[in-house]
This record gives structure tokens, C-alpha cells and sequence, in this order.
């Protein structure tokens, strides 16, 4: 497996698919990484506190768009 590091720079948009997918666009910086001896290798995704931020704005409202094309109940919810 190869492993990276993704440094985000920007997100630029979000979408989600008939795959239940999640799409972002993102402007990122990605070069190899070597993993350490003895630790599983992984890739590395970094980003700045503000792009966190924006990350999540962006995955609820991705969320949300999933949830509203889920077929409603027509009974009601019991709570």
C-alpha cells in the first residue's frame, strides 16, 4: 500500500451520489510519506482548525441532503 500526506489547502464544494458517496473537491498538497518501523502504515490527512471547520459545515450538509431523500414515514413518529 502506498501512504501519503494530504495537506489540505481549500475545500471548494460538496456533493453526494446515488452511491451514498460523499464528494469533496479540494485544492490539497500530496507528496509520499514512509511509514515508521513498526507502526501500521497510513496515510495522513492534515488541515488547518479553519478548514476543520469547514469540513464539517460541509459534511452536515451533505448529512442532511442524504436524510431528505430518504422516503418519509406516513405514520408518524411515536416518541
Amino acid at each position: 500500500m502506498k501512504t501519503h500526506e494530504i495537506e489540505i489547502q481549500k475545500f471548494k464544494a460538496a456533493t453526494n451520489n446515488v452511491h451514498g458517496q460523499v464528494l469533496l473537491k479540494v485544492d490539497a498538497l500530496i507528496s509520499n510519506r514512509t511509514p515508521i518501523d513498526g507502526i501500521e502504515p497510513s496515510s495522513l490527512l492534515v488541515m488547518t482548525e479553519q478548514n476543520a471547520r469547514v469540513l464539517m459545515a460541509l459534511l452536515k450538509t451533505q448529512i442532511a441532503e442524504f436524510d431528505n431523500k430518504k422516503p418519509k414515514s406516513r405514520h408518524g413518529r411515536h416518541g
